[in-house]
């Protein structure tokens, strides 16, 4: 009988199990059919472009006829080419925006962390750079570095002799094109702390300061490490900006004065849709590519990988 009903319950488990993994295939199935549109589109418009402009980088192609197979040619053209080594130095320059605009954008985060009257105002407008098109941007700010524009009258009123615009001086071009890009992600950042900023418990940072610590202790020891996190994935996404921003250079400057402002990822544009040399723009691409992948791992192992301290 003992026997008997041993073999009855462990028939039943087996059929519970057996449709218990069937629910399991199915919720898995119906998953994975509501992902499909998505998983199509991603394939569609980036993987295969990925793997293509990859191809691409060893082929000598101009749209008109088939790609042709090159090898490394496309790779020495660009170890020769003066113009695309100017670019990227400028692209790796422009890389000094990345501190700056942490810093700032931090300092602003914490600043509209508070419970003041009117703070949503100011978080909306620290914001309202962010969403405002860089055609717009570029425009505005083209016209306010001219010579008779409001920044070249705050530099004579300080005793700094401006000649001409800031955009049509190769020593400061590059560095006035930056100063847009700061002004214009600060707001996008300061969201990203702010979320940082309000996810850390209060408990610790009262807990320090009834220990005695200080406002800048609480912020090294309690602050800063909880923002880790934060600070990994904003400094991931602004050095990925800089290593290849062009719209800016599009609009302001065209990459002058005296190629003063040309990047690499300017460089690309014009070899591919100016100059029709698909495969040497996307072999400029790919290395665009590698060193973006190199200095993201650079900022993983100086984040720690973006792990909060217990």
């Amino acid at each position: 009988m003992t026997t008997t009903k041993g073999r009855e319950s462990r028939r039943a488990q087996h059929v519970r199990g057996a449709q218990g993994a069937r629910v399991t295939v199915r919720s898995t199935l119906i998953a994975y059919a509501f992902m499909l549109p998505f998983l199509i589109l991603l394939v569609l418009y980036h993987t295969w472009p990925v793997f293509f402009g990859t191809y691409l980088a060893f082929t000598k192609y101009n749209i008109i006829s088939p790609p042709e197979w090159v090898g490394l040619e496309n790779f020495r053209t660009l170890a020769a080419d003066s113009q695309f080594w100017a670019g990227l130095r400028n692209s790796l320059k422009y890389i000094l925006v990345v501190p700056v605009i942490q810093f700032l954008s931090i300092a602003v985060a914490m600043l509209v962390n508070r419970p003041l009257r009117g703070i949503g105002f100011f978080r909306t407008a620290y914001y309202v750079p962010v969403v405002t098109s860089f055609a717009v941007v570029g425009l505005i700010w083209t016209w306010m570095y001219q010579q008779d524009g409001p920044v070249s009258a705050v530099l004579r009123f300080l005793g700094l002799e401006a000649r001409g615009s800031l955009l049509n001086n190769p020593a400061t071009a590059l560095y006035a094109v930056m100063f847009v890009t700061l002004w214009k992600g600060i707001g996008y950042y300061m969201v990203l702390y702010l979320a940082g900023l309000q996810a850390i418990s209060r408990e610790l940072e009262e807990a320090a300061v009834i220990d005695g610590a200080t406002r800048w202790q609480v912020f090294t020891n309690v602050t800063l490490p909880g923002l880790r996190p934060t600070i990994l994935v904003c400094s991931l996404l602004s050095t990925i900006s800089a290593i290849k921003v062009f719209e800016e250079i599009y609009v302001m400057t065209q990459g002058g004065p005296a190629g003063s402002t040309y990047t690499a990822l300017f460089f690309t544009y014009s070899r591919a849709f100016v100059d029709f040399q698909y495969g040497l723009a996307a072999a400029a691409g790919l290395i665009i590519a590698v060193i973006s992948i190199l200095f993201g791992f650079i900022n993983f192992k100086l984040t720690r990988g973006g792990k909060a301290d217990a």
